[in-house]
């Protein structure tokens, strides 16, 4: 497996448990930003400013326009982005907590080193959503800079891979379908990012026509070709973070932090990592998406 794709198996629970903890959405309620879904597109796109539905359509990709829409620009009436930034931070910092109880401090401050180091390697041309998480002070307390750099670095490969499903000439609905063709079903992924039915179906329509899909709606050798394309493309464009940096000692550090987080993520959510027991952790299924299906599965 590619190091960069290694090590996102690694860092991305991390980032990820900030969806589905309590202690984040509490921190959100506190700023004023009450509603599971406010909480996420503010906090999500709060490093950009105080922008509206259009730019935060176009970067996260993958939900539909109409529910960015509800909440965006409304949240921002609730919280400024800076409540925003300083809630999430607070929520995750929290949540990493509870959750790395048991793993020695030394042991988060070096994971923490290690990643705001892969940060810093960073190229920020064309990644709006990494470059803005990048251009954040980098906090002082350890587990507020793992969480921090660990979101950095999803949001810059979630740009790349963003990049590769519009070069391939896909829109946000389609790698959805996708994903719910290879295992995880249309229940999980359509009512999370609000598409309708018709626009469900019209993108399968879409895959069908490429041929990526057959007719009972099963993925086809082609697709599984043209999709792997797409995610050589991300782990290629999110290489160069890694450079250096010895795998089998970043995964060292990494892998007990990732697994106490891990645990904590429902069983079934839209995330878009691969199972438990998928690369990094056996000989399941590659994934079939990697950021085109992040967020939880809260609701309002």
């Amino acid at each position: 497996m590619r190091t960069s794709r290694r090590m996102w198996t690694l860092y991305e629970p991390v980032h990820a448990v900030a969806h589905f903890a309590p202690e984040a959405r509490q921190a959100y309620e506190a700023a004023g930003l009450r509603g599971y879904w406010r909480g996420y597109f503010a906090g999500r796109a709060a490093p950009l400013g105080p922008v509206g539905a259009a730019p935060v359509v176009a970067l996260f990709f993958n939900f539909a326009p109409a529910m960015v829409a509800r909440a965006l620009p409304d949240v921002w009436r609730r919280a400024t982005p800076a409540e925003t930034l300083a809630a999430r931070l607070a929520g995750a910092a929290d949540t990493l907590a509870r959750l790395t109880a048991g793993i020695p401090s030394g042991a988060i401050e070096a994971a923490a080193d290690l990643l705001t180091e892969a940060v810093g390697r960073l190229d920020p041309a064309g990644r709006a959503l990494g470059a803005a998480n990048a251009a954040l002070p980098v906090p002082r307390e350890p587990l507020a800079r793992l969480w921090q750099a660990a979101t950095t670095l999803r949001e810059h490969r979630g740009d790349g891979h963003v990049a590769a499903l519009v070069a391939a000439g896909l829109g946000g609905c389609e790698p959805l379908v996708w994903r719910a063709a290879r295992d995880l079903g249309r229940e999980v992924l359509q009512p999370n990012r609000g598409w309708s039915d018709g626009e469900w179906d019209a993108a399968t329509a879409r895959l069908v026509e490429r041929g990526w899909l057959d007719e009972r709606g099963t993925p086809t050798p082609v697709g599984v070709a043209a999709y792997a394309r797409i995610e050589e493309s991300t782990d290629d464009a999110a290489a160069a973070a890694w450079t250096g940096i010895d795998p089998e000692h970043a995964a060292a550090l990494l892998a007990p932090i990732a697994r106490v987080c891990r645990a904590a993520l429902p069983p079934a959510n839209p995330i878009g990592l691969p199972a438990p027991d998928g690369p990094g952790t056996g000989d399941g299924p590659d994934p079939a998406g990697t950021e085109i299906a992040p967020g939880g599965a809260g609701g309002d």
